[in-house]
């Protein structure tokens, strides 16, 4: 076997550090790119907040500052290390949040009222911690009882949890410690004011929950002797419980609202529509005076600590003027998909009409904006823009387009919305089977097989025709 040595030629494109920091920075949403420049505030020295604005002494103010003002060995590209990033933002309302209160935390504090033994205190407020976060106790108590004695070194049984259990299920909100949907929806109708809806919803949940679920409801009817109008007001009663109880309060401390802050802005100025993106709190960022004086000290000296410490700030000088062009590429990027996007749609941004939504790709915008079909994914990707009729995240104006009776491209979008409307009109005692959808969505123009009636039905959420009847 003989060895051969042999030259092989390749062409391969690695990206540079600025432009990975760019995807990086590109993926973001506006809240997470405000953690992001606090982070690289933290980590790079050189970076400093600007703090300027109360600064009245012209000597203290800090100036900005060029690299090529100082001289190195190496050569050192030329640029402005500071960057305004628009101030403090002009719209508070999206910088609010809320505390709410520990849905373990309510329980214990409800439990403290009640006159139990310490041993019963501390089988119960196991039971609490081993409910889910929607109030459930979805163990059997056997297990409960083993994990407890296993875990906690708590002898009991599974008469002794039961037990607390019950106590546990008499507390706010009302269902909590329930077993399944059936034990949650007793246990709020049984706490309520005794009356003839409450006691038919009762006998309904408790003897007939399975039809109730499939809603078999003249099966009932005819097993319990309803007419239909007990029958509807019993139903009035069960569809205004809560199914889960343990919703109603959150099981952090400090959680923050979950709210969505737009990444543009999109007004309308005489009839045109008029694209922004809008401040936010980000700082501005500026060099810090104190390093840029290390790398003028060091320039010419032949000290090998001023060297090291020279070449040191000269890495984070470059880190810096890394970040800063990453952040401008970054809002271009974002303005220029963002520009092609309302121009493709102009029709629905002007309008504000589902109707008006073109089938449009990621492949269209990239064609427009000359961006690789990535680039385009990472802009829309969680990014939201505020409109003069509601809000939307950029995915929603992209969808896949079929043809109308007239041969026209239309958008999925429409189709749904068109699905949707015949099924808010209909008959709700006798509502509409695919069959029928399909028909109907012919009578509107819109060619469509059953299967892809049903497949838009299932991404609506919209249940089957026999889980939608009412009775009315």
């Amino acid at each position: 076997m003989s060895i051969k040595l042999a030259q092989e030629q390749k062409l391969l494109q690695r990206l540079s550090p600025q432009q990975i920091q760019t995807i990086k920075l590109i993926e973001l949403p506006i809240q997470d790119l405000e953690q992001r420049i606090r982070k690289e505030l933290e980590e790079n020295p050189v970076l400093d907040e600007d703090s300027t604005a109360d600064q009245t002494d012209e000597e203290n103010e800090p100036r900005q500052l060029s690299l090529s003002e100082y001289k190195e060995d190496d050569s050192i590209p030329s640029y402005r290390l500071y960057v305004n990033n628009q101030g403090r933002d002009e719209r508070p309302q999206y910088n609010t949040f809320s505390v709410k209160e520990s849905f373990s935390q309510s329980l214990m504090e409800q439990l403290g009222y009640r006159n139990l033994s310490e041993h019963e205190y501390a089988v119960a407020a196991f039971i609490i911690g081993s409910l889910d976060d929607d109030g459930y106790l979805r163990r059997d108590l056997e297990s409960v009882v083993d994990d407890m004695d296993f875990r906690a070194n708590i002898r009991s049984d599974s008469e002794e949890v039961l037990k607390m259990l019950k106590v546990i299920q008499e507390f706010e909100p009302t269902g909590v410690g329930a077993r399944d949907l059936r034990e949650c929806l007793l246990l709020q109708l049984r706490g309520m004011k005794d009356c003839k809806e409450v006691r038919n919803a009762i006998r309904i949940v408790d003897g007939y929950f399975r039809d109730f679920s499939a809603k078999h409801f003249t099966r009932i009817m005819q097993r319990l002797d309803l007419t239909p109008e007990e029958m509807k007001a019993a139903m009035e009663r069960i569809v205004k419980l809560n199914p889960s109880p343990g919703g109603q309060i959150d099981d952090s401390y400090t959680d923050q609202a979950q709210q969505v802050v737009p990444d543009f802005l999109l007004e309308m100025d005489g009839g045109e529509p008029r694209l922004s993106m809008p401040r936010f709190n980000i700082p501005e960022l500026r060099i810090n005076r104190k390093y840029a004086e290390i790398l003028t000290e060091a320039s010419g000296s032949n000290e090998k600590e001023k060297k090291e410490a020279a070449a040191f700030v000269k890495q984070k000088l470059d880190s810096a003027k890394w970040f800063v062009e990453a952040i401008k590429q970054r809002h271009n990027t974002l303005m220029s998909t963002m520009q092609a996007i309302v121009d493709y749609q102009r029709d629905f941004f002007t309008e504000g009409d589902d109707s008006c939504l073109k089938p449009m790709v990621l492949k269209d915008i990239a064609a427009v904006t000359g961006f690789d079909i990535s680039t385009v994914s990472r802009v829309v990707n969680s990014k939201y823009v505020e409109t003069w009729f509601g809000i939307y995240p950029l995915k929603y104006f992209f969808s896949e387009g079929l043809e109308n009776a007239e041969g026209d491209q239309i958008s999925t979008r429409e189709l749904k919305k068109a699905l949707q409307d015949a099924i808010d009109a209909e008959d709700k005692s006798n509502p509409l089977t695919d069959d029928q959808l399909v028909d109907y969505m012919a009578s509107k123009g819109y060619r469509l097989a059953r299967r892809t009636v049903a497949k838009y039905r299932d991404q609506l959420n919209i249940p089957k025709a026999r889980l939608r009847k009412e009775l009315i």
